[in-house]
């Protein structure tokens, strides 16, 4: 049940982290608005190395604003081990994209040479027009299914970017042509009056008549010619018979012909497609027959042949050119075929965010947790059925609440100040384990996952809670604490049945000594005359020998008293050699030879005493079997205290027996898991739920040579209030002493 607890609790998690992921994405758009292309490109690189925990990113786009160029961004995780600089990197990736990615990426290794990098390439633009995207991690089973899906997702919003700061760039660019198109040929112009200014001054009148009109007449030319050379637009002209009279230079760059070969013929042989030429001629002859000028002044679009024999969408103006006689016509036409690309790729980018929005919005809906939405204040905005079943209040009856209202009461202070720490920027986002108060006033335990979603220009930002009910699994984590006490004592008992000899041999040492003092020190009374000295001396030893048998049957007692822990500040050294003293008769026997290694001058540690001393004897005992079987070697266990990293203590028992298997390193410590053929497979995990309730951990690993090590690591004492209980201790010593 634990393990498929932890898989959903995983799974939850991972989906959790797959929309927040997805939502921040979709609001990248907000951050870039008005941006260079470079800076987009930066915003989403650095939005995925953080987001999918990647060791480098890399981008390659092309740059509207620098035409023909195609830059380079490279993101490096801080955590990356890779060998190879950027450059380098750069460089690889370069080669590998212009090759197509048919050829295998190099073979970068971490620093530690044992892995190489997994590289996933994603295109910007429907075919990588736009550029590509090529992220790389050491971890083998990149990328995932949720990778994939926010590398394209992000591919799409920063390919969506570039469109349009390409389009922004463009738009730029033709205003700067037109401006100073605009101002020098004005400036030109008024050189020009300038000089015919000066030559109407020195003419007679009549003159002065006549080439008024010739410099009008002329001027017009002019600036007709000026329109003509300097239009970005293409322009032809063609008279009653439909024949080209005019071809601007925008024309020759846009169809491909000279100027001088297509004026005189048919506008049909020219620049209308095959298909179309018939309906030209058709509707041309219908305008010159019946005057229907339903095509002029409007804004046609349809398909041109260029010279190579490609067809281009183009947007189509036409006017009648007003003079006397027969008709002619001045067409205006505009290569769109740009403009054609973008909005194909702007409504592939949109029917994609609407797809999206559908699928997020079945995922909300659907989803195995609840989903809650709520304003600043707390006050629920949308909710998913999963949550209002989990409350048993309906979508409009939970709009009426704030999440607080529902909230057991115990709980509402800490939910509140976590809130207001998300609001305040303090933390991104918190979870907390809490009761909701159901509908119809029960209780249910939840775990909420909540976070604050950035707003938009028209939203604006809410909090949003992932809640899963937990009740069954507080349930259970009540009754597994039952259990892992229970099995506590049971390891307790267990213990003491194998240590009854030992100890009995403990208490028989002193009491032997006892009975041969006292004996001797009667016989020292009773000489003539008696030997007071020698009795005093002998009485000393007998009460030296009760104190000792006193000692054994105090420190047996108490290491399987069944009172409740209490910590305590304690000398880890010296509760080690109380278990030694217990041990060492068995030890013996087994023909071990024990060593010790004490650091002196070892800081406090708080913890129960009689359970640390538990989970040494454990370790000691566990020892001594795995070396029950070993003849061809010295049978060898070493003790060792010292100080560990990050102000811990640290006790190593190191044995010479048989170690254990690759296979069940990661299972030593499971309740029910032993190598032994007595064993019940629950002294190891007692063990680790001593040392975890004292902040510690617990670890096993395979010696250099025969046998295996296992350690344990926990916090010592601050040095000023451990020094106070020491003294008190030692006090108290004293007095038993005394």
């Amino acid at each position: 049940m634990d393990h498929q607890v932890k898989d959903s609790a995983d799974e939850i998690k991972r989906l959790q982290r797959c929309i927040n992921d997805l939502l921040s994405l979709l609001a990248l758009p907000a951050f870039w608005t008005g941006n260079e292309p470079s800076q987009i490109v930066h915003i989403v690189l650095d939005a995925l190395l953080g987001m999918l925990n990647l060791d480098f990113v890399y981008a390659r786009f092309e740059d509207a604003a620098d035409a023909g160029s195609s830059p380079e961004i490279l993101r490096v995780a801080a955590s990356c081990r890779l060998k190879a600089p950027p450059p380098e990197i750069c460089r690889a990736l370069r080669n590998w994209i212009n090759d197509g990615g048919q050829k295998s990426f190099p073979p970068f290794r971490d620093s530690r040479g044992d892995e190489d990098i997994s590289v996933f390439p994603v295109p910007l633009g429907i075919h990588g027009e736009m550029g590509m995207i090529v992220a790389g991690s050491e971890r083998a089973d990149f990328p995932g299914q949720t990778e994939s899906l926010l590398l394209g997702v992000a591919a799409n919003q920063a390919t969506v970017g570039l469109h349009e700061a390409r389009l922004l760039t463009a738009q730029k660019q033709i205003a700067t042509e037109l401006d100073r198109r605009v101002a020098e040929r004005t400036a030109q112009l008024a050189a020009t009056n300038e000089e015919l200014k000066r030559g109407i001054a020195e003419r007679k009148l009549v003159e002065e008549k006549l080439r008024h009109q010739e410099r009008e007449v002329k001027r017009s030319e002019v600036h007709k010619g000026a329109i003509l050379d300097s239009s970005p637009d293409c322009i032809v002209a063609i008279d009653h018979e439909g024949r080209i009279t005019e071809f601007n230079p925008a024309a020759e760059h846009t169809f491909g012909h000279d100027r001088s070969d297509v004026l005189g013929k048919p506008l049909a042989d020219v620049i209308i497609p095959p298909s179309l030429r018939e309906k030209h001629r058709t509707g041309f002859a219908r305008y010159l027959a019946t005057g229907d000028a339903s095509v002029l002044g409007r804004r046609l679009e349809m398909t041109a042949l260029c010279a190579d024999g490609r067809e281009i969408p183009i947007e189509l103006t036409i006017t009648r050119i007003p003079l006397d006689g027969p008709s002619a016509f001045t067409g205006h036409l505009r290569d769109i075929t740009e403009r054609k690309r973008s909005d194909d790729a702007l409504r592939v980018a949109h029917a994609q965010v609407v797809r999206s929005e559908e699928r997020w919005r079945s995922v909300f809906e659907n989803s195995a947790v609840g989903v809650a939405l709520t304003d600043l204040d707390g006050r629920f905005i949308v909710t998913n059925p999963v949550y209002q079943k989990m409350l048993g209040y309906s979508e409009d009856e939970l709009q009426q609440l704030t999440s607080l209202e529902i909230t057991h009461e115990e709980e509402v202070e800490r939910n509140r100040a976590l809130i207001s720490e998300l609001l305040e920027g303090k933390r991104q986002q918190f979870q907390i384990e809490k009761q909701y108060r159901r509908k119809d006033g029960g209780l249910v335990w939840v775990r909420n996952n909540v976070s604050i979603v950035p707003g938009t220009e028209r939203v604006p930002r809410f909090l949003m809670a992932l809640s899963e009910d937990i009740t069954q699994r507080k349930l259970s984590e009540e009754a597994l604490a039952r259990a892992r006490s229970e099995l506590t004592k049971v390891a307790q008992i267990t213990s003491l049945g194998v240590l009854t000899a030992s100890i009995a041999h403990e208490v028989n040492q002193p009491l032997s000594g006892i009975v041969t003092n006292a004996s001797t020190c009667l016989r020292m009374l009773s000489a003539n005359p008696p030997n007071v000295d020698g009795a005093r001396e002998t009485a000393r030893r007998t009460i030296r020998d009760g104190n000792r048998a006193s000692d054994v049957i105090t420190r047996l007692r108490a290491l399987y008293s069944k009172k409740e822990p209490s910590p305590e500040s304690m000398d880890l050294n010296q509760a080690t050699r109380e278990v030694m003293a217990l041990s060492l008769s068995e030890l013996q026997r087994g023909g071990v030879m024990l060593r010790y290694e004490l650091e002196d001058d070892l800081p406090p540690v708080l913890g129960d005493r009689i359970q640390l001393q538990q989970v040494i004897l454990n370790l000691l005992r566990n020892a001594a079997d795995a070396m029950s079987t070993i003849d061809d070697r010295s049978r060898e266990l070493l003790i060792r205290t010292e100080r560990d990293e990050g102000n811990q203590i640290r006790l190593s028992v190191k044995d010479s027996g048989v170690g254990f298997t690759p296979q069940s390193a990661d299972k030593i410590f499971e309740a029910f898991y032993t190598t032994k053929t007595g064993g019940m497979g629950i002294g190891l995990s007692v063990s680790r739920s001593i040392i975890e309730a004292h902040q510690g951990r617990i670890w096993a690993v395979p010696n250099d040579g025969p046998g295996c090590t296992f350690s344990f690591a926990i916090p010592s004492r601050p040095q000023g209030s451990a020094d106070a209980e020491t003294k008190v201790n030692r006090a108290d010593s004293s007095a038993d002493a005394a």
